[in-house]
């Protein structure tokens, strides 16, 4: 009798040690006893990658629900302070003030890169003009230049168009293109690329920015120069991954250390050769 248990135990045993095996899937992630949710909230710019790599996520770690939200990267920073996300994306970097604010409530916050973004200046595709100088964008969007005629084009009245002040994309085309100068006071804002693309598609005099993954044929996407008019090069992948294009920045996840064991495998599979491939797919640049 004492023999038959002895053996009964040891194929329980065994039959443990091959279910475990089995549990340990092929990308090495070790699946989780419960459902855990992961909210991700903030940019426009960084949605469409953080949306495609949740859906192949989720074919490797059914245990970890992801929730993705817009908004804008001021949206998400707001959210990550009031601990209403788990991750925020933003196209921009955070504010001294933002990280000193986490700090003192007794946090820290991790940056992550996840991929670089240029961004590409576009008009109607009917505009002649094809090429601009980072000086005549500038006086463009401050409101120094208002007709096409003053850079090549035809007798017709500049209608910019910029990201709402939440933006990330708001805030770097500031920096970065206007020098910190201040939008032409009463400019129009659009709260999405989306509506970026729909007014530029239907506005003949219109001008704006978007990120290069929002590109499409119902938009022309202008050239930049950034010496003076010597070269003038197009806002494409292959550019913005050689460097050639001047308009080019990171994006990035921000989160809370308290989160960090949570929140790591999925920014782990964003990382890995994966997701990089799928920041390739989404238009934006690798890591690699």
């Amino acid at each position: 009798m004492k023999k038959h248990i002895l053996i009964l135990l040891t194929g329980i045993s065994l039959l443990s040690c091959n279910s475990k095996s089995e549990e340990t899937n092929s990308t090495g992630i070790e699946p989780k006893t419960k459902v855990e949710t992961v909210q991700i909230k903030g940019s426009e710019t960084v949605l469409p990658l953080t949306q495609k790599a949740v859906e192949e996520f989720a074919n490797v770690d059914s245990q970890l629900k992801l929730i993705v939200t817009g908004g804008g990267s001021g949206v998400g920073i707001a959210a990550l302070l009031n601990n209403t996300t788990d991750i925020a994306q933003t196209s921009r970097a955070i504010k001294f003030g933002e990280k000193q604010k986490i700090e003192e409530g007794g946090n820290t916050v991790k940056e992550i890169i996840v991929a670089y973004d240029a961004l590409a200046i576009i008009v109607h595709p009917e505009n002649k003009v094809s090429n601009l100088t980072r000086e005549q964008l500038e006086d463009i969007f401050t409101g120094k230049i208002t007709n096409w005629k003053e850079v090549g084009g035809e007798d017709l009245k500049i209608v910019p168009y910029a990201r709402e002040t939440s933006s990330g994309t708001y805030e770097f085309f500031k920096e970065s293109v206007l020098l910190n100068k201040n939008y032409l006071s009463g400019i129009m804002s659009m709260p999405a690329n989306g509506a970026i693309i729909q007014s530029i598609k239907q506005t003949k005099g219109a001008i704006a920015y978007v990120g290069l993954a929002y590109l499409n044929k119902d938009v022309k996407a202008v050239h930049v120069s950034y010496d003076g008019g010597k070269t003038f090069i197009e806002p494409s992948f292959a550019n913005a991954k050689n460097k050639t294009y001047p308009v080019v920045r990171p994006l990035f996840y921000y989160y809370l250390g308290n989160s960090e064991s949570k929140v790591k495998p999925f920014i782990d599979f964003l990382l890995s050769p994966t997701g990089q491939e799928i920041v390739d797919e989404v238009g934006y640049v690798d890591l690699r």
